[in-house]
């Protein structure tokens, strides 16, 4: 056999190894929803969806999907509380507003890259490295909430207030917008979505920032961008996940003060929460 007969026979049998072992992967996987899809919703977490401002608008329809989808999170993902004890109330807010951003996706796994909650009691202290004219410094600030690395944190103290009040503030909601946003690789404020959307998204979403963004350089009054806040000016990915929480717990003042954006969010969720968590539905959101 000459070098490239056997070069051949070599790539094949690769290719044959990392299909075998990609499709006992997918199997493995499949089973385990499986399994997970035959439990039964317990009626503990019933209650704590119940008391949540969101989960009673809902259609009946989309309520069965969330408990098939929190299920789905609870068990494939760790909750490790740091300094605090992990219950179901944990649990199901932090599954339930994670996965009501994904309701309208075509998620089996939800969050695939996510393996870990990390849940503190309050904020957290981390070191941050600023650079102001190449002279780097580093500081302590106080976080409620981070993502990274397949990583989630979480404090509950703010976290459990917010998702149990509807209002312009969700931490849960927020965290997992970058979540989201990570998905096609970049933290960008820029989502995953079908490539016949992302002109429009990036030319509403880039002139709302960069409005907004000069306001605040300028120590301006922010007028109706007060509705998003001086920190979404951070950079585009924080003001995606802003943006998100407004759209979820204000959709009605977002659509009133930013019509065109509120129209992107829509189209990207696939929910129009200004009418469904104003009202309620009685058919499926959408």
């Amino acid at each position: 056999m000459n070098y490239y007969g056997a070069l051949f026979w070599i790539v094949a049998l690769l290719g044959a190894t990392a299909y075998a072992v990609y499709t006992l992967y997918r199997l493995r996987k499949h089973r385990e929803l499986s399994r997970i899809d035959a439990l039964a919703f317990p009626a503990e977490y019933e209650t704590l969806l119940a008391s949540t401002p969101h989960f009673p608008k809902l259609a009946e329809s989309d309520k069965e999907e969330m408990r098939r989808r929190i299920l789905r999170f609870i068990h494939t993902k760790d909750f490790v509380g740091i300094g605090i004890s992990v219950n179901d109330e944990m649990r199901v807010l932090i599954a339930f507003y994670a996965s009501l951003l994904l309701i309208r996706k075509n998620a089996p796994l939800p969050y695939p890259h996510l393996s870990t909650i990390l849940i503190y009691p309050d904020s957290v202290l981390i070191e941050q490295n600023r650079n102001d004219g190449g002279v780097v410094t580093s500081e302590e600030v106080a976080i409620d909430g981070q993502s990274a690395e397949g990583t989630v944190v979480i404090t509950w103290d703010a976290a459990r207030a917010e998702a149990l009040e509807m209002g312009d503030y969700n931490l849960i909601l927020h965290e997992f917008a970058h979540e989201i946003d990570f998905m096609n690789g970049e933290i960008d404020g820029i989502p995953p979505m079908d490539e016949e959307h992302y002109d429009a998204w990036t030319e509403v979403f880039d002139r709302e920032f960069d409005t907004l963004d000069a306001l605040v350089r300028d120590n301006a009054e922010l007028g109706k961008y007060e509705l998003f806040g001086a920190d979404a000016a951070l950079d585009e990915a924080e003001f995606f996940a802003v943006a998100t929480e407004r759209f979820f717990g204000a959709g009605e003042d977002f659509k009133e003060d930013f019509a065109e954006l509120y129209e992107r969010l829509r189209t990207f969720y696939g929910i129009d929460t200004a009418e469904l968590f104003a009202h309620g539905y009685g058919e499926p959101i959408g």
